[in-house]
């Protein structure tokens, strides 16, 4: 039996250029399974043009009534929803978002089969597809940039005016820092992709005794993880997994980063119930001498207390005034900048979908063909026949408006 899968167009605002399946992970769909089909709807903003997928013999054509499953990067709006059909999107539910209460309960509706990208993961949990390289390596971009227009050191374009990543590499190559620190935290996708933008632009790494006592002539960053800023409070030492099972067992030791950061690039993941890595009382200390922090992670009013609200690209710095708590100019002197961009892959469009879709193809496809054999679709659909599935059940009160 055939099954043809709709790539939609991004309707949501600000718009979105990114896309689920670019033209050769199509190429790649039809050719490893006989019974896929694929259609792409018309878009004018896809970063892939609809005649970039006739070139490689993908059909374009409006009708996505006619198919099965429909592909899609952000929330797609309640009035373009066919009832009926598996929809992929990234939903923006999960958390119980009180902005898209709404979506779901229209999801449900319409009888809705909702697979959340941010759900799909293998039988241990570990995503399977994801963006996070793509924040990380914008993020980091981003951060120096809003260094050197705080600094005044340097100015570098905007991630989005570049074609891809190699672009953004050569663009922090052409300029010359002076002898600041960058701290980094995360070790995952997202601390990672930023760590291929301070490597490649070439900047020495140092560890953490060097970081914490040493000067340096020249630009050093250092990574780190979450047991090199959080510590027992009872003193023993027990490793990064009681860190995850036992998080108020914690306390933050950032402080000693930031008495000799200058620039702080932010890519970890926060649980719920870990220690903030610094508080607003914090900032305010003559110590603390971060001046601009790259926020990739995102938090609002979180662990990273100088994040009030997430920016935007077409505005992506604010002022932090550490006195009054509140949002000011980042050229204000006595300001941290603070770049808190929370849709950062979307200003590397081709590069970020063409990560995203190769996993698609390779850990998400399969699964349509041979009965879901890992159950990668079962642990992802989040509504079936008009309800919520079993493990998505404890939304059951967010959908009737009862938190």
């Amino acid at each position: 039996m055939n099954l043809k899968f709709g790539i939609i167009r991004e309707r949501k605002n600000p718009p979105d250029r990114r896309v689920v399946l670019p033209p050769k992970a199509c190429q790649k769909v039809l050719s490893a399974h006989a019974h896929a089909q694929l259609i792409v709807e018309p878009s004018p903003i896809r970063v892939f043009t609809d005649g970039e997928y006739q070139e490689a013999g993908i059909e374009v054509s409006p009708e996505m009534e006619e198919c099965d499953v429909l592909l899609g990067v952000k929330e797609v709006p309640i009035g373009a929803l066919i009832p009926n059909k598996k929809y992929f999107f990234f939903s923006h539910t999960i958390k119980k978002q009180p902005y898209n209460r709404e979506l779901l309960q229209a999801i449900l509706e319409k009888n809705i089969e909702l697979y959340d990208h941010e759900v799909i993961t293998n039988s241990k949990g570990t995503r399977l597809v994801a963006f996070g390289r793509y924040a990380g390596i914008v993020g980091a971009y981003n951060g120096l940039r809003a260094y050197g227009l705080k600094s005044g050191t340097h100015r570098l374009p905007k991630a989005e005016t570049l074609v891809d990543q190699q672009a953004l590499i050569a663009e922090l190559r052409k300029m010359t820092l002076p002898n600041i620190k960058i701290l980094l935290t995360g070790k995952g996708r997202v601390g990672n992709g930023a760590k291929e933008m301070l490597d490649g632009m070439q900047l020495r790494q140092v560890s953490v005794t060097e970081y914490l006592n040493q000067d340096f002539d020249e630009a050093v960053y250092c990574q780190i993880d979450v047991l090199d800023y959080n510590q027992r409070k009872d003193g023993r030492h027990l490793g990064e997994q009681d860190f995850f099972q036992n998080p108020e067992a914690y306390e933050s030791t950032f402080m000693r980063f930031a008495k000799v950061t200058d620039l702080y690039i932010a890519g970890h993941f926060y649980g719920d119930g870990a220690p903030y890595l610094y508080t607003r009382e914090d900032v305010k200390h003559p110590d603390f001498k971060i001046k601009v922090v790259g926020d990739i992670s995102c938090d609002i009013d979180g662990p990273v207390a100088t994040t009030l609200r997430a920016s935007t690209i077409a505005d992506p710095i604010y002022g932090y005034d550490p006195e009054s708590e509140s949002e000011t100019e980042y050229t204000d002197p006595g300001s941290i900048a603070v770049m808190a961009v929370d849709n950062l892959p979307a200003e590397l469009p081709r590069d970020a979908s063409n990560g995203f879709g190769d996993a698609f193809v390779e850990e998400v496809i399969p699964a349509f063909f041979n009965g879901d054999a890992d159950g990668v679709l079962q642990r992802a659909r989040m509504t079936q026949n008009g309800k919520l599935t079993e493990r998505y059940a404890y939304l059951r009160d967010y959908v009737d408006g009862k938190e």
